[in-house]
């Protein structure tokens, strides 16, 4: 009699770590899930979720696949040079590219104070470490030239950041219909190529939404993704040290602003959410430390940018109405897009805070997710517009990407609480993302005909 209590509770031990297992591998699973009944059928379940589960995991990752690879055909099949495939697809490497390429070629140089001038054989320290560390694992893992490694790291990225973002679609259960109108909206961006192109936009992109992706997850393994993610954020762009508080925020909006009145306790109550941000932010932090070490400045990486590139932050510029250009851009002149992105930016940040604090259609579910995506929108767009106003805005069209995507993303949240509207209204919300995406993919499209030649954009 003994022994078959044993065997039953051994068996029942194997059941759990099986769920437990199955809950691990999959986003948003409770790690420790026992099955409901100790039977044959708990252990049916148990397979049938498994073979079920996973090819829905599938889905988003195959999805965002697709997406990246119909950009790059766009973009190396229709409008590259006409030259061999490969020298198509090598024209993805332009301007930023090349500095890229030299710290992975070189590692970082430069003397103390930076030159102050643009010759990244001197003073290469003008860039975050993430994306070209990486890139030099392709490099020298696998054998291959920098070019290669340094498209294949953004592709891979691009990659994962369109699996992020359908991943977050199947977390919060988003139609597909709205799901197809925000990949639109975001993959018409004019500056939505640069997710295929040799620049760090991609791997920001992507470390920033898998870090909101886990750090929103259950299971213990989630804050270990959460803390890789946030890791190579930080170490992306500088932008990534303010979007590191994305937990702190989420956690802030969850339990109310009242607890600031009581530090202590306020202390304890997010002090997970403290270490989080703390930890996503070490990237950043380990790339300084690097610099003292090295050249006895941990600022080295701001002053080559103000020496060779003339960035001296305006934190005030977004109040400034100077700052802002209502005029429509030419075509062949980047700047005057970059100005321009920069208000549609501002008018999109404002237009989505109205949709939430409306009465009439404001929506409490998911708010504090959605609030630590705004804030991370929100600190990028002023972070990049105090770097750029002194420079007219030069490459704000590039950095307000990362705005709207983030923007489409928790907008998407926001309308996917909202029962089905009546005909009119989505034929009107069809016409609407078509005329967007028409014209986005037109401007995207003169602007890759452009890079691609050697010619800036943003």
């Amino acid at each position: 009699m003994r022994s078959e209590i044993v065997s039953a509770e051994s068996l029942k031990a194997s059941c759990s770590l099986d769920g437990c297992a199955i809950s691990l591998a999959l986003p948003g699973g409770t790690a420790g899930a026992a099955p409901k009944a100790f039977s044959s059928k708990g252990f049916a379940r148990c397979d049938y979720d498994v073979m079920t589960r996973l090819p829905r995991l599938l889905k988003p990752l195959l999805a965002g696949l697709t997406v990246t690879l119909l950009q790059l055909a766009i973009v190396v099949g229709l409008l590259a040079p006409e030259d061999p495939i490969s020298g198509r697809y090598s024209t993805l490497v332009q301007h930023d590219s090349f500095w890229f390429m030299n710290i992975v070629d070189r590692g970082y140089q430069t003397i103390v104070p930076p030159v102050d001038h643009k010759v990244m054989e001197v003073s290469n320290v003008a860039f975050f470490p993430a994306y070209p560390v990486i890139a030099g694992l392709f490099r020298y893992g696998f054998n291959m030239d920098s070019t290669r490694a340094l498209l294949i790291t953004a592709q891979l990225a691009a990659c994962g950041f369109w699996s992020y973002f359908f991943l977050f679609c199947k977390r919060w259960n988003v139609s597909r219909a709205l799901q197809i109108c925000g990949t639109l909206l975001i993959a018409a961006h004019p500056a939505a190529f640069f997710l295929v192109a040799g620049y760090s936009e991609s791997l920001f992109l992507m470390a920033l939404l898998g870090f909101i992706y886990w750090s929103t997850a259950e299971g213990k393994w989630a804050k270990f993704w959460a803390a890789v993610h946030g890791i190579v954020m930080s170490a992306t762009r500088i932008v990534g040290i303010v979007c590191a508080a994305f937990p702190l925020v989420r956690s802030v909006f969850q339990t109310g602003w009242r607890g600031l009145l009581e530090p202590r306790k306020w202390l304890r109550e997010h002090g997970p959410a403290i270490g989080m941000t703390l930890v996503a932010a070490c990237g950043a932090i380990a790339f300084f430390v690097y610099s003292q070490l090295r050249w006895g400045r941990w600022d080295v990486y701001m002053l080559t940018q103000a020496a060779g590139w003339g960035i001296v932050p305006d934190y005030l510029a977004v109040f400034k109405p100077g700052s802002y250009r209502w005029l429509v851009p030419a075509l062949n002149n980047p700047t005057e897009a970059s100005q321009i992105s920069m208000t549609l930016g501002a008018l999109l940040v404002v237009g989505v805070a109205l949709c939430e604090l409306l009465p009439a259609i404001r929506r409490r579910a998911g708010l504090s997710v959605r609030a630590g995506i705004y804030f991370c929108a929100a600190a990028i767009y002023y972070l990049s517009v105090s770097g750029v106003a002194c420079v007219d805005m030069e490459s704000m069209l590039r950095y307000e990407f990362a705005v709207h995507a983030l923007i489409v993303l928790a907008f998407l949240n926001f309308l996917r609480q909202f029962r089905t509207p009546s005909v009119f209204v989505r034929a009107f919300g069809i016409a609407a993302v078509a005329l967007l995406t028409a014209a986005g993919l037109c401007v995207q499209g003169w602007y890759v005909w452009n890079f691609t030649r050697g010619n800036w954009v943003a």
